[in-house]
């Protein structure tokens, strides 16, 4: 790691900021000064800390507000890092949101903890102090904004919580993690390509909807959901089917709004023409619909948010999605 490097850290609360109240279940309460104070060893890390106390909430109840404006004070920092601790509940949405926005070469580390610091075995030190490392480190620069957790770097676009207590919850099922943190310094097997950042919308805010399909669903959610929403993504069986009775409400569907089609499995991509029969992926995106290919249902429904907002045509969301899939 290259000496005397400065790191901003921004705090939200979450989990790795929480405390037991007095009724009972544990509270954001702990400052980012705090944090950083329970941190063993971070005294013989050369690096100077700023800490941005920026909210106080737990994961669940970040906004979109509330990612905008950090991404509006991180813009603002003069530093060589940034690291953002948070809930875990969102880790995946507002990392992806903020590498969507992001084309500088600053690494962007987002981590948090599973484990409250009131509890045995608390994670939140370790992850805190392998996220500083990374982000004072020059292996992750240009690499967008990443998920550092239990000594895994994580790409944004790749990373998904997957348990719901497990310390070691965040996977990248489609690709794994881009490195590790070893000795205290980022060692990276793999690196992302950059790609064309969406910026957070200003002119107004979009609404779309996830429809899961299920085992025997008619399609009741999607009638009507035109007049309700902005756009809509289909978590979708498999490769990317729907049941047949599906069919005709996104038809209707994709004449009004725009319609993404993901995959529900967590893994993989979106095939293009394997199947054929009326509701095959083949079919659905023959009729219209979009195809995420690897992103899931959650980051594709962030995409599309940030493409409407900022006022993205047919043609423009296609492109997006083609090359954020990939």
């Amino acid at each position: 790691m290259a000496v005397g490097k400065r790191v901003a850290v921004f705090g939200l609360g979450g989990t790795i900021a929480m405390v037991a109240s007095r009724g009972g279940g544990a509270v954001p309460a702990l400052s980012p000064e705090q944090l950083l104070a329970a941190v063993p060893g971070l005294g013989d890390v050369d690096v100077s800390l700023e800490v941005v106390d920026f909210r106080q909430v737990p994961g669940a109840s970040v906004t979109f507000e509330d990612v905008a404006a950090l991404y509006e004070a991180i813009r603002g920092v003069d530093v060589d890092g940034v690291v953002v601790t948070q809930g875990t509940d969102t880790i995946e949405e507002t990392s992806y949101l903020l590498d969507l926005a992001y084309d500088g070469d600053m690494p962007i580390v987002v981590t948090g903890a599973m484990r409250n610091p009131t509890l045995a075995g608390a994670d939140g030190p370790a992850n805190l102090l392998a996220a500083i490392q990374v982000a004072a480190g020059e292996e992750a620069r240009g690499q967008g904004c990443l998920v550092v957790f239990a000594d895994e770097i994580h790409a944004a676009r790749r990373v998904r919580k997957t348990h719901s207590s497990s310390p070691g919850t965040f996977r990248s099922p489609n690709g794994g993690p881009l490195g590790y943190v070893v000795e205290g310094a980022a060692r990276m097997l793999q690196r992302v390509e950059r790609r064309a950042p969406v910026p957070f919308a200003e002119a107004r805010s979009a609404t779309v909807a996830v429809v899961t399909a299920m085992l025997g669903d008619e399609g009741v959610l999607l009638e009507g959901v035109e007049e309700r929403v902005d756009g809509v993504v289909v978590a979708a069986f498999g490769a990317g089917h729907v049941p047949v009775s599906w069919v005709e409400p996104l038809v209707r569907l994709v004449a009004r709004i725009p319609v993404v089609l993901a995959s529900r499995t967590g893994a993989g991509s979106v095939l293009e023409h394997t199947y054929g029969f009326s509701g095959s992926e083949k079919d659905l995106r023959e009729r219209g619909l979009v195809s995420a290919g690897f992103l899931d249902p959650l980051k594709a429904r962030l995409l599309l948010r940030q493409l409407l907002g900022a006022g993205a045509d047919d043609a423009a969301i296609r492109e997006a999605f083609r090359e954020a899939g990939r």
